[in-house]
């Protein structure tokens, strides 16, 4: 048996993603949703994170520097260094920041509208 927690977070941002040949090519900015998917195959059974795969505020830990530093209010093309940051790059630059401190970690699930989102995942 396996349990699966998500922890969603919200920011604000723009970028340009310069080799598209739509609207998407120009400046243009989103409310972004971002959600972290980790996996635990056991319960912690002593200290503060009993009866849990690990507390939510320490995902929360993790992520918030990571959104007020690169994410949230910024150009993702300057603060990410991504030359082109479509969903599917900045979903993978997330994973790759946050897999060292949270091994846990299964999923990144970047959503730059309300119907369009990319999972990135372990294999």
């Amino acid at each position: 048996m396996t349990w699966t927690l998500s922890k969603s977070f919200r920011f604000e941002a723009s970028h340009i993603l310069p080799k598209h040949l739509g609207k998407c090519g120009r400046l243009h900015g989103h409310s972004w949703t971002m959600t972290v998917e980790v996996l635990g195959r056991s319960l912690n059974v002593a200290g503060p994170e009993s009866g849990m795969v690990l507390d939510y505020g320490r995902i929360t830990a993790l992520v918030r520097p990571l959104i007020e530093t690169f994410l949230d209010h910024h150009h993702l093309n300057d603060t990410t260094g991504l030359a082109n940051p479509t969903s599917e790059e900045l979903a993978r630059w997330i994973f790759e920041k946050l897999v060292t401190p949270l091994p846990e970690l299964t999923a990144i699930v970047v959503e730059e509208t309300c119907t369009s989102r990319c999972r990135y995942a372990r294999d």
